[in-house]
């Protein structure tokens, strides 16, 4: 099977994509006319290096189907995956435990080398808590079968833009997902080996989404991150990481002119080869 065009740092990978690969808008403006809709995901993972997926979020997916997904993907295509909203939309985050557990036992490890990142969503109500939280973190795994699971955490209240909440993630190694050109709070503080960016800002006067020069300056973040490095012109809350020599980045165009996210995803994948 072909290998998949994924840029590269140093040793560092820089993945971009898209979220989920079905919506029947995208048949013509990505998908070619007449494309069978059981070929979608095996032109989607040719034309991006990741794809997030949703499906997990809202319920549990058979293991038959990562292994589906696994087997129709390039050698080096990634899929990251929404946790189960079960897990985050509660209460007291500290009881989620058998929810992670059952998670990880749905057939998610089938995608083997292909499993990245899973991404822990939660509500735009949910308000920071410190020691609720870190519970929560103490129950994600930092290995499922011997293979190390990585971790990203997406808040969307103001009430995280804490520098407790930069300690805690970095503590755990887990990372905040930037919410890059949205509604919500953006912090951008690497807090993992890897960072996982979500830009929301695709607008229908755009061809490809955004802007060139927009597409620009995500295409330098992303190498930047790639290096080791923070961009300097995102905010942060806490204490500056520590120098790295590379991070793996996982970056994936989301919601906004949702029509127009294949488009930006791969013109930033072609500004990161040349």
């Amino acid at each position: 099977m072909a290998a998949s065009r994924t840029s590269r740092g140093k040793s560092a990978r820089i993945r971009v994509g898209i979220g989920g690969w079905t919506f029947e808008p995208w048949r013509g403006p990505f998908y070619p006319e007449g494309l069978a809709q059981k070929r979608e995901l095996e032109f989607a993972s040719r034309a991006l290096t990741s794809i997030e997926v949703n499906g997990t979020f809202y319920g549990s997916q058979k293991p038959a189907s990562f292994i589906k997904w696994r087997d129709e993907t390039p050698d080096d295509f990634v899929f990251s995956l929404k946790a189960p909203r079960y897990a985050t939309n509660r209460r007291v985050l500290a009881e989620a435990g058998d929810t992670i557990e059952r998670f990880f036992g749905s057939g998610v490890l089938e995608l083997g080398p292909k499993l990245g990142p899973i991404n822990w969503q939660f509500a735009a109500t949910k308000k920071f808590d410190p020691d609720d939280f870190e519970r929560f973190l103490e129950l994600l795994p930092a290995k499922a079968e011997g293979r190390a699971i990585r971790h990203a955490v997406e808040v969307r209240h103001e009430s995280f833009c804490d520098p407790k909440f930069i300690a805690l993630a970095r503590k755990y190694r887990v990372a905040v997902v930037v919410a890059g050109d949205s509604k919500y709070p953006q912090i951008a503080d690497v807090t993992a080996p890897f960072v996982y960016a979500r830009i929301m800002g695709t607008t229908e006067k755009q061809a490809k989404g955004y802007a060139k020069s927009a597409l620009d300056r995500w295409t330098e973040r992303a190498k930047t991150w790639a290096a080791g490095g923070v961009p300097d012109d995102l905010q942060t809350f806490g204490k500056a990481p520590a120098k790295a020599a590379s991070r793996d980045v996982f970056l994936y165009v989301i919601s906004g002119h949702k029509v127009s996210n294949p488009a930006a995803a791969m013109a930033l994948i072609e500004r990161l080869e040349k």
